[in-house]
């Protein structure tokens, strides 16, 4: 296909139905952008090329015909299931929610709703059936919309089956590309090389190798032929969602899309990955919980990925935690400290903590360490970002509505900077709740009263204006809240350690920053003197919680103990009768 005679689109599909001629538009103009001009080769070498770019253009037609067929299902059910539902329905449905259950004669309205639901339901189904069939990047698009806070829901719980989900390679297939990148045969490199994979994801599986001076590693193989398969998938969801945008305005995806691409060329380069895991334990050589496995770099490439071995269970294994004696609450408080530090010390931050990547290892100091793997995905955050995101850190625990307001301005959102508090610590702007507690009845109720009057497109709006930095970071926050409700961890662990390194990224900035000047030297003393008052307040509210802990821990045990005496005075009374 090189420099050989090229037939004109609209010949090649002519004659085929609409979305089966999009499809294989779609395939083509994939391989059209992988078609660069290259040097010559060999003939047999040319004609298994074509043959792969023809296999790979079928493939790409039957995966494009099924996202296209599905998502148009999805449309019609939502415009055809909707049609009834009034102009600005989505805080109308809010009102109706509401009141439907107290007064009865609603019942048609509530029948809306519960419509709505269904619908959500349904067009999961659906997508999770379509990430099942086309398997690779559609299941890894589904694992990236399923950790997302900001899609509903059915959607978020049907697609996050996807998360475990993996079939394995072919092992001659994963053989062919560790001797085609490291030009040995597994027996020239290996004393042992286990054939089942230790672990499996959509574009790669995992092998447990033992190298000739018996150091144990794990492999990491990339499955052949996924750059061409990533071209086409993405320029397939790059079409749907502009033709989804055309028909529903307020819904608008293309910021998503275009993370969703880079992450994914990210996540194809090994030799990248590993660079970003030495870089990581760089930052974390002083810290003794965490443990990133060490790079074989003779033995890597940017397909194949040969690490340390490191042991251990997933970060949700809490049945694991307590068998090993493992507090699930300090495996929560640690995990939550390392990533806090990522986001606002190092500005260097790992994108996709899910339990799968975070393992639990009975060894350390404290009794457990910290494994991170995966380093494919890492986000650098621009410098000026990750000031002001310590600066809205620090605003937002002291309920700072001013400094707020600005940092709102400079992050473009303007107004909708007061929904800051909310999203991220779960208070309001005018809330006298402290940090890490619980809402009032009466200020959930003005929050529900002032949540009625946004719109879809408000929300679009609000996504839009916010940085690109900002995204990676509600991603990771929204996965690790995940794994700390699993670890039944309570919301301030998050919180107290989100607030600790946003004023450790501030000072270690003034401390950078500042000469010897005078008027450097009474800045710096001011700031010091307001990180000072400040971490007061957060030793304080740590004491608080701590001493919660505690009233519960006791709370618990006294139950354990009162339990015991009634069963066995209940026990002694049965034998004595």
């Amino acid at each position: 296909m090189g420099g050989g005679r090229r037939w004109p689109l609209k010949l090649l599909v002519k004659g085929t139905s609409s979305p089966v001629r999009l499809a294989v538009g779609i395939a083509v103009a994939g391989l059209a952008w992988n078609a660069s001009p290259r040097p010559a080769v060999a003939a047999d070498s040319s004609f298994s090329s074509s043959r792969e770019k023809i296999n790979s253009a079928v493939d790409g037609v039957i995966r494009s015909s099924r996202a296209i067929y599905t998502i148009a299902f999805v449309v019609v059910d939502y415009k055809y299931s909707l049609r009834s539902l009034p102009p600005g329905s989505s805080d109308y449905r809010m009102k109706v929610s509401e009141v439907a259950l107290l007064f009865p004669s609603l019942a048609p309205l509530w029948c809306l709703l519960q419509i709505l639901m269904l619908v959500h339901l349904r067009s999961a189904k659906r997508l999770l059936k379509l990430c099942e069939a086309n398997k690779g990047f559609y299941v890894k698009a589904g694992q990236f919309v399923s950790s997302l806070r900001q899609v509903p829901k059915e959607y978020t719980s049907i697609l996050s089956s996807l998360q475990d989900q993996a079939i394995p390679c072919h092992f001659k297939d994963i053989e062919d590309v560790i001797a085609s990148n490291l030009g040995k045969d597994l027996s020239e490199i290996f004393l042992a090389f286990d054939e089942q994979p230790i672990a499996a994801a959509s574009i790669a599986q995992v092998h447990h190798g033992l190298l000739k001076n018996n150091q144990e590693v794990a492999v990491k193989v990339q499955y052949p032929g996924l750059e061409q398969k990533m071209k086409i998938d993405i320029t397939t969801m790059a079409i749907l969602s502009k033709s989804v945008s055309r028909i529903f305005p307020d819904y608008r995806f293309d910021r998503i899309i275009e993370e969703f691409e880079r992450t994914m060329a990210l996540e194809l380069d090994f030799i990248q990955e590993a660079k970003n895991s030495e870089r990581a334990a760089r930052y974390f050589r002083n810290n003794k919980i965490v443990r990133i496995p060490g790079v074989f770099w003779d033995l890597t490439t940017s397909q194949v990925l040969t690490m340390q071995f490191c042991s251990g269970h997933k970060v949700d294994d809490v049945e694991f935690m307590r068998d090993s004696n493992i507090n699930p609450r300090e495996v929560a408080k640690s995990l939550m400290d390392i990533f806090a530090q990522m986001i606002f010390v190092h500005g260097f931050v790992h994108g996709d903590p899910h339990p799968g990547n975070i393992l639990v290892s009975r060894e350390g100091r404290t009794g457990f360490s910290i494994v991170l793997l995966d380093h494919g995905i890492y986000r650098e955050l621009d410098e000026r970002f990750r000031m002001d995101y310590c600066d809205l850190w620090k605003a937002l625990i002291l309920l700072d509505s001013k400094k707020i307001q600005l940092l709102g301005e400079k992050f473009g959102v303007g107004k909708y900077s007061k929904y800051f508090p909310v999203i991220f610590t779960g208070r309001t702007m005018e809330s006298k709740s402290a940090l890490g507690t619980q809402l009032s009845n009466e200020e959930k109720r003005l929050l529900k009263q002032e949540l009625r009057s946004l719109k879809m497109d408000d929300i679009s709006a609000f996504m839009e204006c916010l940085p690109s930095d900002f995204f990676p970071i509600l991603r990771t926050d929204g996965l690790l809240r995940s794994i700390l409700g699993k670890l039944g961890a309570p919301r301030h662990v998050r919180l107290l350690a989100y607030a600790k390194y946003a004023l450790y990224g501030l000072e270690t900035h003034e401390n950078l920053d500042h000469g010897l000047t005078a008027s450097s030297v009474l800045c710096a003393f001011r700031a010091n003197m307001s990180y000072f008052w400040l971490r007061i307040l957060l030793e304080f509210l740590t004491l608080v919680s701590q001493i919660e802990d505690a009233r519960r821990s006791l709370a618990n045990k006294l139950k354990r103990i009162l339990h015991k005496v009634v069963k066995f005075f209940y026990q002694s009374s049965l034998f004595l009768v």
